[in-house]
């Protein structure tokens, strides 16, 4: 997921974040095409490494090469959503099963502080404050990821995180906020960690991202 660079990051590594962030949240449309000119006077980095950069970020699924013609943002697709959708729920409830295992007094602090903060935006979303959904899905990640965070396994969360930032740009794109039924599902998420209720997390979780992806193709905001 995005994090914030430490202060000791590279020039590139910063051009880096900054782009993968622009892309994640929408800044860069989907099918933009990426002019190295252009890029360097608004990311301040050269040629070449900017070209690591987008290679990097193909190999990650958010940008395309696009041979002689340099490279474009990702594209999205009804059928794309979905995929990345299926692979999200695959990797979480595995990840999820895991973590209830083995959680402990410390994984529920950090599930329950995660919640509390998410709780709070969504509530500031139902009363019509939309002006900050970047804090919204920062939000959402964090309580997710806390979720999972006792599963045991880098490789796990790493790959999850990456899948997730997937699934998080078609959120932004099509601007999809469920409401109070999306909050609900939270909550019952918070309630089945403190139980230790695997099934029952599962079935929300797999509602929770089945019916994101439901409400994004009703409503005719992807082609297939």
């Amino acid at each position: 997921m995005l994090n914030y660079a430490p202060p000791t990051a590279s020039i590139g590594e910063l051009a880096y974040r900054r782009i993968r962030a622009d892309i994640v949240f929408g800044r860069l449309a989907p099918a933009q095409r990426l002019k190295l000119d252009d890029l360097r006077e608004t990311y301040g980095t050269g040629i070449s490494t900017l070209r690591e950069i987008l290679n990097r970020l193909s190999s990650e699924g958010l940008v395309e090469a696009e041979g002689q013609k340099g490279f474009m943002v990702a594209p999205v697709s009804a059928r794309n959503l979905s995929e990345i959708a299926a692979l999200r729920l695959l990797l979480e409830g595995h990840a999820l099963a895991q973590s209830f295992a083995a959680g402990d007094m410390e994984w529920e602090g950090r599930v329950v502080a995660a919640h509390h903060k998410l709780a709070l935006m969504e509530k500031r979303m139902l009363d019509n404050d939309r002006a900050d959904p970047e804090l919204w899905k920062r939000y959402d990640w964090e309580f997710h990821h806390a979720l999972v965070s006792a599963c045991g396994s880098q490789v796990l969360m790493e790959t999850h995180a990456s899948v997730y930032d997937r699934y998080l740009r078609y959120q932004m794109v099509a601007v999809i906020f469920r409401g109070e039924i999306a909050a609900q599902e939270h909550q019952i998420l918070l309630d089945c960690a403190m139980r230790r209720d695997i099934a029952r997390a599962t079935d929300v979780l797999t509602t929770h991202i089945h019916a994101c992806v439901e409400h994004t193709l009703t409503g005719g905001r992807l082609q297939d």
